[in-house]
């Protein structure tokens, strides 16, 4: 498939309006790091009248992330999960927003069905190397070989594809090269991967500990190589809570020009508030640099959507223009 003006305008840096629904916490996978799973034998699953307030209460979110702990492929839970998976995209659509699931690996059959109703869809490679492996020694959905199996699997269904790498783990640099000329193959092979996250890695805990400027620089770094060597098209992404908010310029100096979907908190970093777009704005352009909302397929994937949903990413994305547009208006 071609893309249609999908290099990134240099100056511009984008983000998307969002509302994260998690429709559930239960996960058979018991990653060391993760603060976000609870066993499966503990877990209340979303419920549509839960899903349906939580969006009520989020009117301006153009993309609803479903963000969910995994049920093993082989479990009689499985059907119902990837059931209320299918009802919530439905749930997003009907409301006028534009669902994003990222749920861990699935059969062709179930995100073939999912891509159907997501205008795109999303799954972290994580990374690559020794680091990682004790990381996820009980985290059978991990491993190496399936992540990339399902990488390949969503651009051979034309699916646009976020994905990325937790750094800060103990991976070497030569890790991270690796795995971006993984990706970067990936790319060249199948041109679904929009966004590439390049996501530091926080510890848990109620207080946020920033990056020390040791990891900020190690990280500038490795933005740079990700721009070097990832095709031109693909979106670099740095979650902005993660990142000290006064060198935010100096990451998107490096390569970054997509902040992510900013919602009122981050399940999964619950300790690192989320900026204000307002201020994240006035910050930009000081810097030269000018921020616009995106749904959450950028531009030049819309091309791949079936006709239904490139018909309302369409849409959707003339109300973001409008309301920019309102927002920016001189007030006398």
């Amino acid at each position: 498939m071609q893309l249609f003006s999908a290099v990134p305008e240099r100056g511009l840096v984008t983000w998307s309006p969002s509302v994260t629904l998690v429709p559930t916490r239960g996960c058979f996978n018991a990653c060391t790091y993760c603060s976000f799973r609870v066993p499966l034998d503990q877990a209340r699953p979303l419920t549509l009248e839960q899903a349906a307030a939580e969006l009520r209460a989020r009117p301006a979110a153009a993309e609803v992330l479903l963000l969910s702990g995994e049920v093993a492929p082989s479990s009689p839970e499985r059907a119902g999960w990837l059931a209320r998976l299918v009802a919530l995209s439905e749930l997003a659509l009907a409301q006028g927003r534009l669902p994003h699931t990222n749920a861990g690996p699935l059969s062709l059959r179930e995100m073939a069905r999912l891509g159907r109703l997501n205008p795109s869809m999303g799954l972290m490679l994580e990374g690559l190397g020794p680091a990682y492996e004790p990381l996820h020694r009980q985290a059978p959905s991990k491993r190496l070989p399936v992540r990339v199996g399902q990488l390949q699997q969503a651009g051979r269904l034309g699916i646009p594809f976020t994905t990325g790498l937790l750094l800060g783990v103990g991976e070497t640099r030569a890790d991270r090269e690796q795995a971006l000329w993984l990706l970067a193959d990936l790319q060249r092979r199948w041109g679904h991967l929009q966004e590439v996250i390049l996501q530091p890695w926080r510890p848990d805990g109620d207080q946020p500990q920033p990056l020390t400027a040791a990891e900020q620089a190690d990280l500038l770094h490795t933005i740079a190589m990700a721009r070097e060597l990832l095709p031109p098209e693909v979106h670099l992404q740095m979650p902005p809570n993660l990142w000290p908010l006064e060198r935010l310029p100096d990451a998107l100096d490096a390569g970054i020009n997509d902040l992510g979907g900013i919602d009122v908190a981050d399940v999964i970093n619950p300790a690192y508030p989320q900026p204000a777009v307002l201020g994240l704005q006035e910050l930009l352009q000081r810097h030269g640099w000018r921020l616009q909302p995106r749904t959450c397929v950028h531009r030049g994937w819309w091309s791949w959507l079936p006709a239904r949903l490139r018909l309302r990413v369409e849409h959707t994305a003339r109300l973001l223009a409008s309301a920019t547009a309102q927002a920016n208006l001189p007030h006398g």
